[in-house]
């Protein structure tokens, strides 16, 4: 698929921003890493966070440490969200609906990586699959209509993973009992969370729905990612890796920032830094693996999800 380089040799950067006031940005594991440095972005223009978190301190934490830098009147906000307990998302889901009036964008930026051993969430899923794909999709169901009613925008922060692995759904064994392993499971839940996202587009475009859903990664950044999650081997291999080869989570923020606000960028595209094997540099368009536009699996993605969610919903 032919790339273009719509922002210049220097591409996207948060200069590119105006004022934010009156917008509410809702994301989802954001008390760390990229998501908490998209918030001081988007606070830093003006705009309303509502984070969507795990633990309650690390949130308090967070938003300590923003109302120190922005003042306390800074409007910034958690509600605990597990997103690996699906009662967990409808749940704190119905709380969103109830204290967020308008939702100009959900960042689905929470994720978990590189889990060294299989494990099972609750409902049943490989936990990968289960935190970065279910719980995402069910969540943006639940708050669908809310989003279109502010003529808002999904973003799904993917992973330059979705194309290594096996470059398909697993469909025959989802939890990968047979033959499991940390890199694959990885690399299927974020093909998983892009392939709903670009057939969600192809949803609300044929619904005629006013709602822009949109895919970025972060490249290699400087975040938690690893540290709950990952093998002894793999932690010590990043640690050493990313002190070479990986940006500041600041800029690792920026594509999702981008994808939230930016008027000039299209649907089934994919945005983030486009160097050194797509690991940093210039936020622009990055090419697709033809794996992710599997229509056929797509769809049949979305089916399963919504049997495994308990959750149908129509754009």
């Amino acid at each position: 698929m032919n790339t273009k380089r719509n922002f210049g040799p220097t591409g996207w950067t948060p200069e590119r921003l105006g004022s934010l006031e009156g917008k509410t940005y809702v994301i989802t594991g954001a008390n760390s890493g990229a998501g908490f440095e998209a918030s001081r972005v988007f606070l830093s223009k003006g705009a309303g966070v509502v984070m969507l978190n795990r633990s309650a301190d690390k949130s308090a934490a967070a938003i300590a440490t923003l109302k120190q830098e922005f003042g306390t009147d800074a409007n910034v906000t958690f509600v605990r969200m597990d997103l690996a307990v699906l009662d967990s998302v409808r749940q704190d889901a119905a709380e969103v609906l109830e204290i967020v009036p308008c939702i100009d964008a959900l960042i689905c930026n929470a994720a978990i990586a590189q889990v060294a051993k299989q494990e099972i969430t609750v409902d049943g899923f490989e936990s990968q699959l289960g935190v970065n794909h279910f719980g995402h999709f069910l969540l943006c169901g639940l708050l669908f209509e809310r989003i279109e009613e502010s003529v808002g925008r999904i973003v799904v922060v993917g992973s330059n993973a979705y194309k290594m692995g096996l470059k398909r759904i697993q469909f025959e064994d989802l939890n990968f009992d047979r033959n499991y392993t940390a890199w694959s499971a990885y690399a299927q839940s974020k093909l998983a969370q892009m392939m709903f996202a670009y057939e969600l587009q192809r949803r609300v475009d044929a619904a005629g729905k006013n709602v822009t859903v949109q895919v970025c990664h972060p490249g290699a950044s400087r975040t938690n990612l690893l540290k709950d999650t990952a093998s002894t081997f793999n932690k010590i291999v990043w640690s050493i890796l990313s002190r070479i080869i990986a940006q500041s989570a600041e800029k690792g923020s920026w594509p999702e920032v981008m994808c939230a606000t930016e008027g000039n960028v299209e649907p089934e595209k994919l945005y983030g830094p486009t160097k050194r094997a797509e690991m940093v540099g210039p936020i622009d368009e990055c090419p697709l693996h033809e794996c992710v536009l599997d229509r056929e699996a797509a769809a049949k993605l979305w089916n399963v999800s919504e049997q495994k969610t308990s959750h149908s919903w129509s754009p």
